[in-house]
């Protein structure tokens, strides 16, 4: 008799557990993605661009936080293909980025699957392929991440949400304008940008009097853009996953890369449509494209003149930059408060400083980080460091600062101690704004300032409410320092939004490693990782 009930104790403890378990997993959310050419017009040009499931943009993920997504990528493209993930962590696991260092690319009509989890994050964010200039022809779309139910979010529920992808575009082929960087010749100006794949038939309808939540993310290749809407105040409440002071603004600058999300309220009593606005910053011509805010009902078409773009320039954009500060009484992804991690007492371990320059090496134009102009080897710097593959990098062969030194084609890797506090100074010596990303990490955007920085500069930080973000814009002949912990092991790449750039060479890897083997620093190589270079040998 005790033992039948020792039994049927165990059998329910056992059968709890495993209940216990199935509610503890997470979500999965799955996705097929076949990624096609096709041919379209978006400003009147017929010619080929990169469908995904037929569509141009493609898919928008929402997800909310901690969720698995999967997704399976079908390239029927000619030419190896990847996807990247902007602003998504993937914590513990580079393996996913999809980027040349840390990826082998797809090969034509293969496919390879992406496992993701969105650990801790809400916001946000977008995806594009990191391939040669694919991302000329498309391939792009949003990512957004709401957060869990059972965390606040610091403003009243929205009515829905918007997301609207601004891109720069060229009537001319993806190849035609990779060739053109080949040859060492000038990347031309955009002809124009679009709102979710349209300069202006893009309607938004909403209900007069609700407020809704618009997701803006710039994913142009080379272009700033101004983002308004006609009639309506923007109240800005996220930036790339940072909950903001919510600060009204009349219109946001908006840098490649960057993602800024909004409250916008209709207006409870006045039935009509209106503009929305997106126009090149510093830029001649200007370049505009507009949606419409359609409300429900409204028989009113949108009637001009568009609200007026910022008079002012490169100054009235630093100083508005300032005034974007974190919301330190807000929480986070997690129940924590964002506010409780005071960033700005934290010691400084490592500290470097990156300069970026346009030399002509072998008489084309390059683009380089201190004097480095990446090229990416055949075997990706992550399976070249998982199997100890020699021959591919070099760790440290760029300095911490600039150099005076001939600039030089190379593989740009940092060696980064795990958890290390960093100050990055991004320093800029040219006549253009620079856009940076990195992978990976959130970190603090603390200064923004003109000349040349020094340590003296450090006055002029944020120590205390500037916000988190993973892309940052430094202003022509300027100075961006940033602060980040990197806790996130890894191989991760940082590169210049400015696409063109990218390509020829305006990027680097942080290899962020310590001596410890073990899954709560760093996930296995995945299962079905694909093998390329020395690696498949």
């Amino acid at each position: 008799m005790r033992g039948a009930i020792l039994l049927r104790i165990c059998l329910g403890l056992s059968a709890w557990l495993s209940t216990s378990y199935v509610k503890a997993e997470d979500p999965y959310r799955f996705f097929t993605w076949v990624i096609t050419y096709g041919q379209f017009a978006p400003l009147g040009v017929e010619q080929r661009g990169i469908l995904i499931n037929g569509q141009f943009p493609g898919p928008t993920i929402s997800c909310i936080t901690n969720d698995n997504i999967i997704v399976d990528v079908i390239n029927k493209l000619d030419e190896p293909f990847l996807i990247t993930w902007h602003g998504i962590k993937q914590r513990k696991s580079s393996w996913e980025d999809g980027v040349l260092g840390t990826n082998c690319p797809i090969p034509p009509n293969s496919n390879w699957t992406y496992k993701m989890q969105m650990k801790d994050q809400i916001g946000t964010y977008n995806y594009y392929p990191s391939t040669l200039m694919h991302r000329a022809a498309g391939g792009f779309g949003g990512f957004n991440i709401v957060a869990r139910s059972v965390i606040p979010i610091p403003y009243p529920k929205p009515y829905d949400e918007f997301t609207l992808l601004v891109s720069d575009w060229w009537n001319k082929d993806n190849k035609v304008l990779q060739k053109i960087l080949d040859d060492g010749k000038p990347f031309p100006p955009p002809d124009g940008l679009l709102i979710n794949g349209s300069p202006k038939s893009t309607k938004f309808t909403g209900i007069k009097g609700q407020t809704y939540l618009i997701r803006v993310s710039n994913l142009c290749l080379v272009s700033s853009i101004n983002f308004r809407i006609q009639g309506h105040t923007l109240v800005l409440v996220e930036v790339e996953g940072s909950h903001t002071m919510q600060d009204s603004y009349e219109s946001l600058d908006v840098h490649p890369g960057q993602s800024s999300t909004f409250l916008v309220t209709l207006r409870p009593s006045i039935l009509k449509d209106y503009y929305i606005v997106a126009s090149s910053r510093f830029t001649k011509p200007l370049l505009t494209a507009t949606a419409i805010l359609h409300y429900d009902g409204s028989t009113t078409q949108p009637a001009g003149p568009l609200p007026s773009a910022p008079a002012g320039q490169f100054h009235w954009s630093m100083r508005q930059a300032r005034t974007v500060r974190w919301n330190l009484t807000a929480n986070a992804a997690r129940p924590n408060p964002q506010g409780s991690y005071h960033y700005g007492t934290i010691p400084i371990v490592r500290k470097i400083v990156l300069a970026n320059s346009a030399p002509q090496i072998s008489g084309k134009k390059r683009y380089a980080l201190n004097g480095v102009s990446y090229v990416n080897p055949s075997t990706p710097l992550k399976l070249a460091d998982y199997f100890n593959i020699s021959g591919v990098f070099v760790l440290d062969a760029i300095k911490d600062f600039p150099t005076s030194a001939p600039a030089a084609q190379g593989v740009s890797v940092f060696g980064i101690t795990l958890h290390d506090y960093m100050e990055v100074v991004f320093q800029n010596n040219e006549n253009n704004l620079q856009s940076y990303h990195l992978a990976g990490f959130d970190f603090w955007a603390v200064g923004y300032g003109g000349g040349q920085w020094n340590i003296t500069m450090r006055k002029l930080y944020n120590l205390v409410d500037a916000t988190t973000r993973n892309t940052v814009q430094v202003y022509p002949n300027g100075w961006t320092a940033i602060l980040t912990s990197m806790d996130n092991k890894g191989m991760w790449n940082l590169r210049s939004q400015i696409w063109p750039r990218r390509y020829l060479g305006q990027e680097a890897y942080m290899r962020v490693w310590n001596s410890e083997r073990s899954l709560y620093t760093e996930y296995d190589i995945p299962d079905n990782a694909l093998l390329c270079g020395k690696a498949k040998a």
